[in-house]
């Protein structure tokens, strides 16, 4: 991936053998023969050796050897009451997660992306787990990107990648740039082609790191510490027994009887029963609460939890964009800040123009107002000048009205004493958007900040977590700012790190002891997240 995004256009198309004419029919299926389908590949166990998982371990063990020796001595009563335990614990664990399995099979098929694909040189709508290295796709507003594909045509995409990155706000890709799976596009339409697909993409990587990552839960160490307690037990009386039976020179039938007694007393034969259909119980109350549960030992881990790692783009945060109050400039009003704004935006634009309509709308005055005038000329934002302009009509008089980012729009009126404004709320938290207006020549109106707010249930959520003895730490892309900001607001604490910083440190216990002590972590990328997990299970061992 970073050879695609250092290497031209050219240099793309050629390393991946194809064409502005896109692939063949032929050539993909020979694609998807090398590359595999674009799709994360999914482990699936055979549904008879999964059923029989649940008769290994140390507790199953030690009930199959009493149901053995039951069988040898003929105590048919034992053997059928043990068996019938046995099978019951199995068939409730593989029941209850071979349904959960085909919920999720269902909601994969329903949730299947499709994607835009020039095959022939003919377009035409595909499974996007067709997709291939070297095809040519169309991505335009609403979309999902289908894989991760440099771009190659068009003015630019405005892509959303929080579900990657946390980043609250849009980022601006342009010919050239990578785009990566599993983003979506807020605006624009360009045409790219397919660098990666499948577990080779970026979130595929991501979810390798996941499936890397192999833990016992605390549920399963509790079983298999009581397992080999009873089964060293058992094993010390049954010698017991055995030296006894000899010295007193017993018969062996007598002995197998009496050892039967000893491991059906040792061993709890309905515990591993009773806890699967406890547990069992347990997913079908979460079921009505629209929870899906894969494994039924989860239900256990989740109760044990000390450490909850939250994300926050979407989930204490509501991943949309928010005015704060407007800072005008040379005898500006406010009004006129959101009204110039509005007038150098897109009705269903992006989510910076929704935000600014939003506010606009939530005002009769305003609305009322901006009907006076008339867009005659308008130009969409650009990702080289990083502005959008409009030329306006009020009383046959003509203006042009200018938004974006403050650098570009301070630079275009030539003031001064804006930076430090901008760079104040930088360290407050907030994203700064510079308005301008022009009848002379340009005058700098005034600077629109821009957050993600936290949603109104996240500080009691939080709250009630903590009162629960469980400590929360926020995860955000966003930069340490930003953060710290919302860790305010959501009243989390101020121990808020750069997780890139931390981990530069050269002593594994100095990282281990910030992240455990930690609040939250900025400039989070995926990898990291499982790195910071990765110390706290560390440090709870």
């Amino acid at each position: 991936m970073q050879d695609f995004s250092k290497i031209s256009v050219e240099e793309t198309l050629n390393k991946l053998n194809t064409s502005l004419r896109g692939l063949s029919d032929e050539e993909a299926e020979k694609r998807v023969e090398k590359y595999g389908y674009n799709e994360i590949p999914e482990k699936r166990i055979n549904p008879v050796l999964k059923f029989l998982s649940y008769f290994w371990g140390p507790i199953p063990w030690m009930i199959e050897i009493a149901a053995i020796l039951s069988l040898i001595i003929k105590h048919w009563v034992d053997f059928s009451i043990i068996l019938t335990l046995l099978l019951l614990n199995g068939i409730v664990a593989f029941w209850q997660e071979s349904k959960a399995q085909n919920i999720i099979s269902l909601l994969r098929q329903k949730l299947a992306v499709n994607a835009r694909v020039l095959r022939n040189n003919e377009w035409k709508t595909i499974l996007a787990r067709e997709l291939v290295p070297g095809d040519i796709i169309r991505t335009k507003i609403g979309d999902i990107i289908p894989a991760d594909v440099k771009l190659l045509e068009g003015d630019y995409l405005s892509v959303d990648e929080s579900a990657l990155t946390g980043e609250s706000l849009p980022v601006d890709k342009k010919v050239g740039d990578i785009a990566y799976s599993g983003s979506i596009v807020r605006k624009g339409e360009m045409i790219a082609v397919v660098v990666a697909t499948g577990k080779d993409t970026y979130f595929g990587k991501t979810v390798q790191l996941v499936e890397e990552a192999k833990t016992i839960s605390s549920f399963q160490k509790m079983v298999i510490k009581i397992g080999d307690y009873l089964i060293i037990l058992a094993l010390i009386l049954v010698s017991l027994t055995f030296f006894v039976a000899i010295f007193r020179k017993e018969s062996i039938l007598e002995m197998l009887r009496f050892a039967l007694v000893l491991i059906v007393a040792a061993i709890p034969a309905a515990m591993p029963a009773v806890l699967s259909i406890t547990m069992a119980i347990g997913a079908l109350n979460l079921a009505k609460k629209h929870v899906v549960v894969t494994k039924l030992v989860s239900i256990e881990e989740l109760a044990g939890v000390d450490v909850l790692c939250s994300d926050k783009t979407g989930t204490l945060t509501k991943n949309e964009l928010t005015l704060a109050e407007p800072i005008p400039f040379n005898n500006y009003s406010k009004d006129d800040v959101i009204l110039f704004a509005a007038l150098a935006s897109e009705k269903n634009g992006d989510a910076i123009d929704n935000a600014i309509f939003k506010v606009l709308n939530g005002s009769s005055k305003l609305s009322s107002k901006i009907n006076e005038f008339k867009i005659i000329d308008f130009t969409p934002f650009d990702p080289v000048i990083k502005r959008t302009e409009a030329v306006v009509e009020r009383d046959k008089r003509r203006f042009r009205v200018a938004k974006g980012a403050p650098q570009v729009i301070i630079e275009l009126c030539g003031v001064s004493g804006v930076d430090e404004v901008v760079e104040q709320l930088a360290e407050n938290g907030y994203r700064s958007l510079g308005v301008a207006v022009k009848h002379d020549n340009w005058e700098f109106v005034g600077i629109i900040p821009l957050f993600d707010p936290p949603r109104e249930d996240a500080v009691d959520a939080i709250r009630t977590i903590r009162e629960l003895g469980i400590s929360v730490k926020m995860l955000t892309g966003d930069n340490i700012a930003i953060a710290k900001h919302i860790a305010k607001l959501l009243n989390l604490g101020d121990k808020i790190y750069s997780i890139r910083q931390i981990l530069k440190l050269k002593r594994e216990m100095e990282v281990e002891k910030i992240i455990e002590e930690s609040d939250g972590f900025s400039e989070v990328f995926p990898e990291h997240k499982h790195k910071i997990v990765e110390y706290l299970q560390k440090g709870d061992i």
